[in-house]
């Protein structure tokens, strides 16, 4: 009896697949989920892995409730509608099967123009085309956010373009596109391209847009320098973006992939400066939906919790 529960045990966890979900090859999830997904098929004995590429927040998150992943990547706004179920969101019905596992990096809202476009300021771009990211992704979400505590809407814009953040940035160089909201970490590919192809504007988001917002939202700077061009400073809004699972993962596999995520920081950081901001002791804050034990054990284990 006890060799045959041996073996059951070893079959079980040869078996172990993680699929990581991330987003568009040109942001900040996918190399960030490559990564990971490195970290745990080296680090988690028996485990294969793959990394999927997504439409990022809303589309990782109904996949995680469908089982179709054993963790993703979510903007914390996208977090919180999915457990309410709001379906203006993409969010048909609350998803009860998510659970987090760790808070990671901020995204900065990054509105960036075309200096050709002349648009200088947030009021700057009525009238202009704009794209907000996939429909219905998180980074929409963001953008109808943002404009909504702005007293706008879409349909102040000359034309709202649902467009990731590869193809945005294409149609800024070949002048079909005014400016492109990107809710992404600092130092995003798609703008670092666009920097250095054409001059632009990086658009400042007052203070005063996270103050109506609320939580999750946060008042941020984008450092002088981030994109090329940039000499100042500017102001913005940020929200916390979290990887999570969902409840039929094993609480041993949730520990494994909560413990290996951060005993490996350095491999992250390697895949993108974003992670540079992924820190142990911020892990459990402000997390929208319950953490999945296993999780709860590893932060216990470290007395986080």
């Amino acid at each position: 009896m006890a060799a045959s529960v041996a073996f059951g045990i070893t079959t079980a966890k040869a078996e172990q697949f993680i699929n990581v979900l991330t987003g568009g090859t040109s942001g900040v999830y996918y190399p960030l989920g490559v990564a990971l997904s490195k970290i745990y098929g080296e680090k988690i004995p028996g485990v294969r892995t793959q990394v999927q590429a997504t439409k990022a927040s809303v589309e990782n998150l109904n996949l995680l409730q469908q089982g179709k992943g054993e963790i993703g990547f979510a903007l914390g706004d996208s977090v919180k509608l999915a457990a309410e179920g709001n379906e203006e969101a993409g969010f048909k019905t609350p998803l009860d099967k998510l659970r987090g596992i760790a808070a990671v990096y901020p995204n900065y809202i990054q509105i960036v123009a075309s200096k050709d476009s002349g648009i200088t300021t947030l009021d700057g771009l009525k009238g202009k085309s704009l794209s907000v990211g996939a429909a219905k992704s998180g980074t929409e979400l963001n953008a109808r956010a943002i404009l909504t505590a702005a007293g706008m809407s879409y349909d102040d814009l000359g034309k709202t373009e649902y467009l990731p953040f590869a193809e945005s940035v294409e149609l800024i160089k070949n002048r079909q596109l005014d400016a492109t909201l990107q809710s992404a970490g600092l130092g995003v590919a798609s703008l670092k391209d666009l920097s250095t192809s054409v001059p632009i504007t990086v658009v400042a988001v007052p203070e005063s847009i996270a103050t109506t917002l609320g939580a999750p939202y946060v008042a941020a700077t984008i450092p002088a320098g981030t994109y090329e061009g940039q000499t100042e400073d500017v102001s913005t809004v940020a929200v916390v973006n979290f990887l999570v699972t969902h409840s039929d993962v094993s609480d041993d596999l949730a520990y494994e992939m909560t413990k290996q995520l951060f005993e490996n920081l350095p491999d992250m950081v390697a895949a993108h400066q974003a992670a540079n901001a992924i820190k142990l002791e911020e892990a459990t804050k402000g997390m929208p939906i319950p953490l999945h034990p296993g999780a709860e054990r590893y932060y216990k284990e470290k007395g986080m919790l």
